[in-house]
């Protein structure tokens, strides 16, 4: 069920659409890895890393290129919302986004998100979890086919749901893990 708000852009309520796998995904994440870098180096950001789905070769995912970027405060977060925001960047603020291990920012072209920008402290356990998953699965074709399958089922089952989607992977994001 989609709990939209009629004031939001479209952007925020767009239906989750697998895509096939596209090899330029990894060259178009460390593009938006290299402007990032460059729109944040006033901020000490020290590493910017593509992850999530489009980072896994062969993986089909929602055509959104998840980065992360680790910084050591969020007290000039004022000042890096409006320098991402010229470069149509919009701050979702953790009482929407509801995760507070990040400051989460969404790049938008033509209405649809194109990336996605996990901002993180230097000392939050979920980065090393998030490269953890994506070296695994990299190295994994079984996984990925695995996964793949997974994410088409429950794409369809909660095309409207972003959050529902993200919970129902839960379980196989753990078991990997474990390994």
């Amino acid at each position: 069920m989609n709990n939209a708000n009629p004031e939001w852009p479209i952007w925020a309520t767009e239906a989750i659409e697998i895509k096939p796998a596209d090899p330029l995904w990894i060259a178009k994440g460390a593009e938006e890895a290299a402007q990032l870098k460059k729109l944040l180096s006033d901020y000490q950001v020290s590493e910017i890393e593509h992850m999530g789905s489009t980072s896994i070769p062969g993986l089909p995912a929602k055509p959104i290129l998840d980065l992360m970027a680790r910084i050591p405060s969020y007290h000039e977060l004022g000042d890096i919302i409006a320098a991402l925001a010229a470069h149509d960047w919009h701050y979702v603020p953790p009482e929407l986004d509801g995760v507070p291990s990040r400051r989460f920012f969404v790049k938008v072209k033509s209405d649809k998100r194109h990336c996605h920008l996990h901002l993180m402290l230097h000392n939050e356990s979920k980065w090393d979890r998030q490269l953890r998953f994506r070296d695994i699965l990299r190295e994994r074709p079984d996984l990925v086919d695995e996964y793949a399958e997974l994410k088409t089922k429950l794409a369809d089952e909660h095309k409207d749901d972003r959050e529902a989607y993200t919970r129902a992977k839960t379980d196989f994001v753990q078991r990997v893990l474990a390994q």
